[in-house]
């Protein structure tokens, strides 16, 4: 009997309590069409023993009447869960699963693998800590293998597993794994990786995912489940304080708290904090939780802080301490990934959206498009859908961030279409655009650009620009 186990009989508060204090890893699976991700999320948790029965009895069920499998069910229809996903026998949609071992807890992200669905890829793997990479051995390297790797990259996940999967296809061959992990490490040489895995799986028969396999004792390695359960994850790169103000929160006369999620670092109660922008100083008198006041409060605790003195703060202010600041700019550079039909055009008022901040802004220029299947660079004026490139952005007021490569909350961004309010973009901010004073918006007077975004909202078929 586990230790768990043994606490669910005997002490449950004892088991909850061990529980919440687990790690929380965020894992993102990824790669071509029909190499197995959906099966090997399925594989991970039926030999985790993590599927009720009537969840089993469920998809034995739907296998027989999709007829997606020759054996009695098909692991992958626990996450393929929409109606055309199950009838294509492809994932459409990212998918999230939940479950826990022993050493960690898991939030596990099911990606499509065709190319059209790249932005809904790219969308599970923004808050991903660790990429999931799968591979068919009968194919190697392909195309999407390439595409999903360079996204893993510059969206910031540093750790990755390789997953050779489908070795029961090729009768388990040791060369066939050597030759896949040789040609792999090749193309990943100029990605920003630290820390790549491989390992020879089937998903399908179980091979090396949760238990070791006896077709491949050549590989001396660890299985899937003990890589996702012993693998070290350096989340914060940066240590410095960050909250932004998610709202304000005024329930009478005698409380006014500023909500929020810690970004990184932590906060105590008597410490020093500056609110950006206004570059206002006090003290924090109190940190608020659903639990309670708490002394101190770390990265990734939603809280609410008390402050000593009266400071107006709003939504979209960011809280650091005075000697850890952010850049402040107007104009900066920053890698783009497009997720609408339109293309992005040069000049185009959008919304944009760091963190609980809102500005509008464009884009002045589009410095170059990435081929994400080579790697090579090319010059661009605009980005089609899934296409990614850098470009230099201004907006109408300055914005609090860091560099995406220090901190991923604070570095990263929406784009918001003005007319249709929906998100067209993500953003991951590189640096700020030194020598720029003013933007689009600032040429104009405070009355200006209120009336322009008044007249754009009524009558937008008046253009861009009306006053000026």
């Amino acid at each position: 009997m586990s230790n768990s186990t043994s606490l669910i009989a005997s002490d449950i508060e004892a088991y909850l309590k061990v529980h919440e204090n687990k790690d929380m890893l965020r894992i993102l699976t990824c790669g071509s069409v029909d190499d197995g991700k959906s099966t090997l999320i399925g594989r991970l948790l039926f030999d985790s023993k993590m599927i009720f029965e009537d969840q089993m009895a469920a998809i034995e069920k739907d296998s027989k009447r999709f007829n997606t499998t020759d054996d009695s069910f098909d692991l992958a229809l626990l996450v393929d869960g929409l109606q055309s996903e199950r009838e294509q026998g492809i994932t459409i949609d990212v998918a999230y699963r939940y479950f826990a071992t022993e050493q960690r807890k898991f939030i596990i992200a099911d990606t499509p693998g065709h190319e059209q669905y790249t932005r809904n890829m790219a969308t599970g793997a923004s808050t991903a800590d660790l990429a999931i990479i799968l591979i068919d051995a009968r194919h190697g390297v392909q195309v999407q293998t390439r595409r999903h790797s360079f996204i893993c990259s510059q969206l910031g996940i540093k750790h990755v597993i390789i997953a050779i999967n489908k070795m029961d296809a090729v009768d388990y061959e040791q060369s066939v794994y050597q030759n896949i992990k040789k040609e792999y490490r090749e193309f990943a040489e100029d990605l920003s990786f630290e820390d790549v895995r491989f390992v020879p799986i089937s998903a399908l028969k179980g091979d090396n995912v949760v238990n070791e396999s006896e077709n491949m004792t050549w590989y001396p390695g660890s299985t899937m489940m003990k890589l996702l359960n012993t693998v070290t994850i350096n989340r914060d790169v940066s240590s410095a304080f960050r909250m932004q103000v998610q709202y304000v929160n005024r329930p009478n006369l005698d409380f006014r708290g500023f909500c929020g999620t810690i970004a990184s670092g932590d906060i105590r109660v008597g410490d020093t904090v500056k609110t950006l922008p206004s570059g206002k100083e006090s003290r924090v008198k109190s940190i608020v939780t659903f639990d309670g006041n708490i002394e101190k409060a770390s990265a990734g605790m939603a809280i609410t802080i008390t402050l000593e003195d009266e400071i107006d703060i709003s939504r979209g202010d960011m809280l650091v301490r005075p000697h850890e600041l952010t850049s402040s700019a107007s104009h900066f550079e920053a890698d783009v990934v497009w997720m609408t039909e339109e293309a992005l055009h040069v000049d185009r008022e959008y919304a944009i959206k760091v963190g609980s901040k809102s500005v509008y802004g464009y884009v002045e220029a589009v410095n170059h498009r990435v081929d994400v299947n080579t790697l090579e660079v090319s010059a661009a004026t605009q980005l089609e859908l899934n296409e990614m490139g850098s470009c230099n952005f201004a907006v109408n007021e300055p914005v609090q961030f860091d560099a995406y490569g220090t901190n991923r909350s604070t570095g990263a961004f929406i784009i918001i279409d003005r007319l249709t309010n929906v998100t067209v973009g993500a953003g991951m901010i590189r640096n700020e655009i030194s020598g720029k004073e003013s933007t689009k918006g600032s040429e104009y007077s405070e009355f200006e650009v209120e009336f322009n975004a008044l007249v754009r909202k009524h009558f937008p078929h008046w253009g861009a620009k009306v006053i000026g």
